[in-house]
């Protein structure tokens, strides 16, 4: 479900090796009615749910709580009473906003949420109602993500720093850029994982490895992009250092978004790549299509 954001088109690519795939789309299955998505799953009987859809217009949820919650909890709810009543294996995706981000350490999945948001508390209570239901599941927390395909900092970075000669970014919130394809590809790798009995039912962490700030990254990106010979208005000298405090949104942030990912990476025996291994593919991507077109 939610073949076509971020994460759902990178999982097309990685789930065909492991059976049979059919990719949904909201008008399929559409979250916002989670009353229709039973007669949906039965319609199709997987035996493996994967559950990349989400309501993720953090700002819009603070006044839109009503569709953030069907999306990210009550539908997800159905899905999990389903996956438990057909022993299903469901796996589904969280994110960092379940903190409150004051911890100075990054976040272990067995500590303590305390979301700050309409947006995380939903995404909180789905993941409760897939642990309250019993079910085989794999619910991976991720943050920043970020891919070629859909909007994202990445790509809102490239499109500013053509336009404007000076940038203003965040650069006291911390965390760790993540590619949808890197998500993808591991979720593959946990699937197989868990039928070999190798990544039992839980909550983990995936994310790149290292950390940066919102800043950071803007700059490195710039960067990337200069040295790809992109004509850009603002050089990394142009992007100021700001504070949360001199950008307020709707939704507060956690200023610290970094997760443990040891858990998952010793499931798998696998060792995450750091953050700026997929930004660099991810911008050479942009940028290369850029100069083709």
């Amino acid at each position: 479900m939610g073949k076509n954001g971020q994460v759902g088109n990178e999982l097309q690519r990685t789930l065909l090796p492991l059976g049979d795939l059919v990719a949904l789309d909201r008008a399929t299955a559409d979250l916002e009615k989670p009353e229709t998505l039973s007669a949906v799953l039965k319609s199709y009987s997987p035996d493996i749910i994967v559950n990349a859809a989400a309501y993720t217009a953090v700002d819009k949820a603070e006044t839109n709580r009503e569709a953030a919650q069907a999306v990210n909890a009550d539908a997800v709810a159905v899905i999990a009473e389903y996956a438990k009543a057909r022993d299903a294996l469901l796996v589904h995706y969280s994110t960092d906003y379940v903190f409150d981000g004051s911890k100075t350490s990054p976040y272990e999945p067995a500590d303590a949420t305390n979301p700050l948001s309409v947006y995380g508390s939903s995404k909180r209570q789905g993941e409760e109602a897939i642990v309250a239901s019993g079910c085989r599941f794999l619910i991976f927390r991720t943050s920043w993500v970020f891919s070629a395909h859909g909007g994202n900092f990445v790509k809102t970075i490239l499109r500013l720093a053509k336009e404007r000669e000076t940038l203003n970014i965040v650069a006291d919130q911390h965390g760790a850029p993540t590619s949808a394809e890197l998500i993808a590809d591991v979720t593959a790798l946990a699937i197989a994982g868990h039928r070999q009995g190798l990544c039992k039912s839980g909550i983990y962490h995936l994310t790149a490895a290292g950390h940066t700030t919102w800043h950071g990254l803007a700059c490195h990106i710039v960067n990337r992009a200069s040295a790809n010979g992109v004509a850009l208005k603002a050089a990394v000298e142009r992007i100021q250092p700001i504070p949360t405090d001199a950008y307020p949104l709707p939704a507060p942030r956690p200023k610290n978004s970094r997760l443990d990912t040891s858990s998952l990476s010793t499931a798998l025996q696998l060792q995450f790549p750091d953050w700026t291994v997929h930004v660099n593919r991810t911008v050479d991507q942009l940028t290369t299509l850029e100069h083709s077109a």
